[in-house]
Formats: C-alpha cells, sequence, structure tokens
C-alpha cells in the first residue's frame, strides 16, 4: 500500500517533487522512491504491508526501461509470480507489486486484467518512444488523480489532491458546476473534480500518454458463470475475508453493528488468532447509537473489542484537517467519524483492518433502491425521487440557496450530474435494479464512499481492505436475481441468508440504519459545531464567494434553531465543509 505520483513530457525541478511526495507522506511514510528524467518522474510513499523488507519503489525491468509505481495489494501475487517464473523472470523479493513489471512485460497494456486486488498503478516505458500507463481497479479503491494539458502534452498524477497541486503547472480553477454537483450528489460524480483542471481516473480504466496524446480505455468488469445462491454468497464472501486478512502486520476489523461489518468479523474470527476489532461512537447520548450491538458481536466472534468515542466539542479543530485530506468536499458526516476511528486503529498499533463497505451497492441494501423499484413495478416514475435521495437538497431547493449571479452561470454549464450516470438509470441494461446497481457500483461508490475510505484510512497510514469490493463478490452479486436482493419490502436479501446462524439474532433482526454522524441533533445552539458554522457561513463570506445567497443560509439556521430538522442539519453540514474547503484550498491555498 502505497502513495504513488510522477509526471509525463514536463520538466519538473526534484524540489517540486519533494513537496509532492511530502503532502502524502502520511499514506507512506516508511519508505520513499523515486526514479526520474529530464521529463517524467515515478515516484511512491510506502506503506510497508507485505513484505516489510522488500517493496522497494518504482519497481524496475529491462535495466530501469521499465519503471513501476504502485498503490494498493494484489491478492493473487502468488500465483502470477509462479506463472511468471515459469516464463523466465526472477523476483528479488516476495512483495505483491514486485510482479508488476514483468506482467507489463508479458500482457502489455492487458496487465490489469490479471490483477485480483485494490490498486492505482503507474508504468513509465522507455523503450522506444516513451509511454507511460496509468491503471485503477474494477471498482475504484485506490483513487488516482490527474491533471492533463493537451496543448503541450504534459500528464500529472498523485493519489491525493493536494498532492497533484504541488506541480506548479496544475491550476487550481474552479469547476464552476462544482457547488451544484456537490450539493446534488454529496461529492462530485464521474471523472471531474471540484477544480476544472484536475480529473480522476474511472474504475476498471487504463490511460496510456504518448507521442500521440493522452486515450482512456474503459476494460470490461469480471463476471461469473456460478449460480448465485445464499450458500454460494456465504461461501465465497467466507474465501475472501479469509484471503484478505494475509498481511505481515497486525490485521483488524471495524465493526459498527450492523450486518456487513459483523458479518466480517465473524468470518475473519474463523481463522484469525487474536483478533481486535473497532466501533466509533460518541461522548454523551445520542440518536442511533449502535455499540451495543458491536460490543455483542464481538462477544459472539471471542474477538477484543476497542470502544472509540469521540467528543462532539473536538469537531471543529478536527474538519479542518478531515477537508484538508480529502482535497474536495464530501458531505458525509461519517467522513469525520472514520478519520478519528482510523487515527486510533494505528495508534493501538494496526496496519490493515477490514471493513464493511460496498455491501449495500453490491447486494441490495439501500432503502431508496427498494422505493426505486416498487415504484417501477407501480408503473410510476422512479428516477427522479432516487436521484434526489442522493442529493443534499433536491434541484428546486438548491437553486434557491444561489445568488442570481451563480444561477445564470449554471444555465449555461454541464449538468449537476454527469450524462453518463442519468443514461444508466435511464436507458442501462436488464431491471430496473439492475440499472440502479450498475450506477451505484460505476458511479456513487468510487466517488462518495471509495475515496472516503481510502483518504481517512490512509491520513493514518492504515490500509483498509474492503471484502464486499472485491471482483468475485461484486461479480457474483451482480448475478443475482433482483428476489435475492431485494423482495417483499426486504432489502439484502441472499446477505441476510448467508448470515443467518453466524451473526446474533438482534444483529440480523435489527432495523437497517445508516453508519454516520447524528449532526440534526448535534447541530443545535449552544454546541460548539453551531457557533463554527456560524462564524465560517457568515453573510460577508458568503458574499465575498458569491455562489450561495446569505439569507438563504440564515433561513437553514432558523428552521434547524426550532427542533432538528435533517434536511435544514445536513445542508448546513455541506455548506460548512464546502466553506472550509474554499478556505485552505482556494481562498488560502498555502500549504494545499
Amino acid at each position: 500500500m502505497c502513495r504513488i505520483y510522477g509526471h509525463f513530457n514536463s520538466a519538473v525541478p526534484p524540489a517540486h517533487l519533494d513537496m509532492v511526495a511530502d503532502r502524502q507522506r502520511h499514506g507512506g511514510p516508511d519508505a520513499h522512491g523515486r526514479a526520474a528524467g529530464a521529463e517524467w518522474s515515478v515516484g511512491a510513499n510506502r506503506l510497508a504491508i507485505m513484505d516489510l523488507a522488500g517493496g522497494r519503489q518504482p519497481y524496475q525491468l529491462a535495466g530501469g526501461a521499465v519503471q513501476v509505481a504502485f498503490n494498493g495489494e494484489i491478492y493473487n501475487h502468488r500465483e502470477l509470480r509462479e506463472s511468471l517464473r515459469h516464463r523466465g523472470y526472477h523476483f528479488a523479493d516476495h512483495c505483491d507489486g514486485s510482479i508488476l513489471p514483468a506482467l507489463y512485460d508479458v500482457y502489455g497494456d492487458d496487465f490489469p486484467d490479471h490483477l485480483d486486488g485494490m490498486y492505482a498503478v503507474a508504468v513509465l516505458d522507455l523503450r522506444g518512444k516513451p509511454r507511460l500507463v496509468l491503471a485503477t481497479d474494477h471498482v475504484g479503491m485506490k483513487p488516482l488523480f490527474y491533471s492533463w494539458h493537451p496543448g503541450q502534452g504534459e500528464l500529472f498524477f498523485a493519489s491525493e489532491i493536494p498532492a497533484l497541486l504541488a506541480f506548479e503547472a496544475v491550476p487550481r480553477t474552479l469547476w464552476t458546476p462544482g457547488l451544484d454537483a456537490y450539493l446534488a450528489t454529496k461529492t462530485p460524480f464521474g471523472e471531474q473534480t471540484m477544480f476544472a483542471g484536475i480529473r480522476t481516473l474511472p474504475p476498471s480504466t487504463t490511460a496510456v500518454c504518448d507521442h500521440n496524446g493522452l486515450c482512456l480505455i474503459h476494460r470490461t468488469s469480471p463476471t461469473t458463470e456460478v449460480d448465485p445462491t445464499e450458500t454460494v454468497v456465504r461461501d465465497r464472501l467466507r474465501d475472501e475475508v479469509h484471503r484478505l486478512l494475509a498481511a505481515d502486520v497486525p490485521v483488524a476489523t471495524i465493526t459498527s453493528g450492523g450486518l456487513d461489518s459483523s458479518l466480517v468479523t465473524v468470518l475473519a474470527a474463523e481463522v484469525a488468532a487474536d483478533l481486535h476489532t473497532f466501533n466509533i461512537a460518541y461522548t454523551g447520548s445520542w440518536p442511533d447509537d449502535e455499540r451495543h450491538f458491536a460490543r455483542e458481536v464481538a462477544a459472539h466472534a471471542g474477538v477484543t473489542y476497542h470502544q472509540v468515542e469521540i467528543d462532539p466539542a473536538t469537531f471543529p479543530d478536527l474538519l479542518p484537517e478531515v477537508v484538508r485530506h480529502l482535497g474536495q468536499p464530501n458531505a458525509d458526516p461519517i467522513t469525520l467519524s472514520s478519520h478519528a476511528l482510523f487515527a486510533r486503529i494505528h495508534d493501538a498499533g494496526f496496519k490493515v483492518a477490514l471493513t464493511g463497505d460496498g455491501a449495500d451497492e453490491v447486494f441490495g441494501g439501500y432503502g431508496r433502491m427498494r422505493a426505486a423499484t416498487e415504484a417501477a413495478a407501480a408503473g410510476q416514475p422512479w428516477q427522479s425521487s432516487y436521484v434526489d435521495e442522493l442529493a443534499v437538497l433536491p434541484t428546486d431547493m438548491r437553486r434557491k440557496l444561489y445568488t442570481a449571479d451563480y444561477a445564470v452561470e449554471l444555465d449555461s454549464d454541464e449538468p449537476a450530474l454527469p450524462a453518463a450516470a442519468t443514461t444508466v438509470l435511464d436507458r442501462g441494461k436488464g431491471t430496473v435494479l439492475d440499472r440502479i446497481t450498475e450506477f451505484e457500483l460505476a458511479h456513487r461508490l468510487p466517488a462518495y464512499h471509495l475515496r472516503r475510505v481510502d483518504h481517512m484510512s490512509m491520513a493514518s497510514s492504515v490500509e483498509a481492505r474492503l471484502p464486499y469490493c472485491q471482483r468475485e463478490i461484486v461479480a457474483l452479486g451482480r448475478r443475482l436475481p433482483d428476489r435475492l436482493r431485494i423482495e417483499g419490502g426486504k432489502v439484502k436479501r441472499a446477505l441476510n441468508a448467508a448470515a443467518a446462524g453466524s451473526l446474533p439474532p438482534s444483529v440480523l433482526a435489527r432495523k437497517k440504519q445508516p453508519f454516520t454522524l447524528p449532526i440534526a441533533a448535534m447541530f443545535a445552539p449552544g454546541w460548539p459545531l453551531w457557533d463554527y458554522a456560524h462564524d465560517l457561513l457568515a453573510p460577508d463570506r458568503l458574499r465575498r464567494a458569491g455562489q450561495v445567497d446569505p439569507q438563504a443560509v440564515q433561513a437553514l439556521f432558523d428552521v434547524q434553531a426550532v427542533g432538528p430538522d435533517a434536511r435544514a442539519s445536513l445542508a448546513l453540514w455541506a455548506l460548512l465543509v464546502h466553506e472550509v474547503w474554499r478556505e485552505q484550498f482556494i481562498d488560502n491555498p498555502e500549504g494545499t
């Protein structure tokens, strides 16, 4: 697991490359390596997980003519290494990434088709005419951001936006629809970021940069021919959880108290000696506290339980650090909780943690999915209400927030939701649930969930592993018929059936609730978060930015002051996060 960076066809001073590396060193504090020429570089900050004494990057082949920087974990590296040895290749260590140069040498740009894991890879090939190849995993567990300048043919890339911005040639220009896109889906979907000149490489994509320009190749996601049943789901998930425990450092799990993470913990406990699990909660008494469920799961599995508790009074101090690591706004309040949780996991001596992220997208676990399928079955429209469920505020309410000038700018620019995403919902293949699943996996999961998990874990030098996002599990979930996902008002039916007998009855029977921060209750007069938001969303600050109407924001405060309001509190939280981001990256960008 690492942080990677580099550039192609551009001259960058070594001191600037040092700045790029320094800005993401938290994600790879154990070692740093770089190869650089007059117009190129590839570098990595290493978080040592496998073969602690090896793993020196960039990995090389042909006397340094092929250089590879790698972020992630390759779970089938032993099988690949054995196959490559039979072809005559030799390896200096047993680190998973060391097989990549030989794999590229054999298969060329198709090398990602043979990888099972989570990854972002950069291959610099100097044999003949120089070329740079970038590749991402099948669901985007490991993000990669880039800035392409077609006029000069220059390409810059990094694992995190703050690091990418350390390249002087990468502009900080705002993407005009960014605020609207953020409020429409809680973080921008698709390839575009909040910066006009920065994009993210989509999941399952290979980018090739050479003298002809930049070409993005979208690879086909893996499929399975196995007929999915509850037994198959349980057996495959067990295999993946057991496989993801492999590491040369201590491995823990995260247990929220819900079905998904609890099942991961119970399955891991089958083979992991002295397993530890962590749960997050908040000082005081708050709605939807799940710690008693998590503690019950830990006792049932016979693992060591760690209760992480954070004080809401510290949130104003934590939020700027969280936003800085994210690099762009994410309105999910759990970003703050996740940051605190992974920090405690690191402090307890763990460098790897298994999580339950991705299960809802794969197995049909969201209430909005159920509502959409039921509406479609009744012959009623469902797309608009489904998209509104993703938003901080629906379209008509967002428009009331904006200044007249910003509203005019939006009318002449790109839509908040990428066309590719709406096309999947409107005219995608398969049933309504198939289309929704494709949308969730291809657009919402990588942008909203996986970048949060990656950035918040790596901020504390912890590698998050996600069994439900493994390619075999995703492929299996895609093959499930609708009745094994959602039927009779119940969601995630196959996964619930697979967990039967493995979890305490109280956890299996409990009503689904999101793992989140109860901001509706915490955003109240007299609490530090309330005063902090008032300061950062002050009318003079909003007027200077020119996008949000101060009176509209005051109306949200007025609603929330009367009593907890889910819409108003989430809108205030989202606007607060956006203002913190703007202050750090636009108004006062030194250090970011």
